[in-house]
């Protein structure tokens, strides 16, 4: 069986002629100004010993979070990944990201030590 991204239950077949499926509509959300939004940069130690910087509290759409986790890799080189609402880029990168953060108009906090 596989997973799903989202918690709806699924249904295969309705005998039910006035049915019709929710629309996914609802569940989008929007993405706030960039300089409403205060983000989280953290370092955590990964399985292996490796380091990642997470950064978090992102609030918008999955497109946008992508798009955002996409120039962070590139800004600072390294790959990353983005899921679970969190985007994590190898390495610790908290300075560039922080800056890069703060030269589009986001507001930043350390998050940890």
């Amino acid at each position: 069986m596989s997973k799903h991204r989202d918690d709806k239950p699924r249904v295969v077949f309705s005998t039910n002629p006035d049915f019709k499926p929710e629309s996914d509509d609802n569940n989008k959300q929007e993405t706030i100004a960039a300089n409403q939004q205060t983000l989280y940069v953290s370092i955590e130690r990964l399985k292996g010993g490796k380091m990642a910087t997470v950064i978090g509290n992102f609030i918008g759409s999955e497109a946008d979070l992508e798009t955002l986790g996409k120039q962070l890799k590139t800004k600072c080189g390294v790959g990353g990944t983005v899921k679970d609402g969190l985007i994590m880029i190898q390495g610790e990168q908290r300075d560039k990201v922080m800056g890069f953060l703060h030269a589009m108009g986001c507001k930043t906090k350390k998050k940890g030590g």
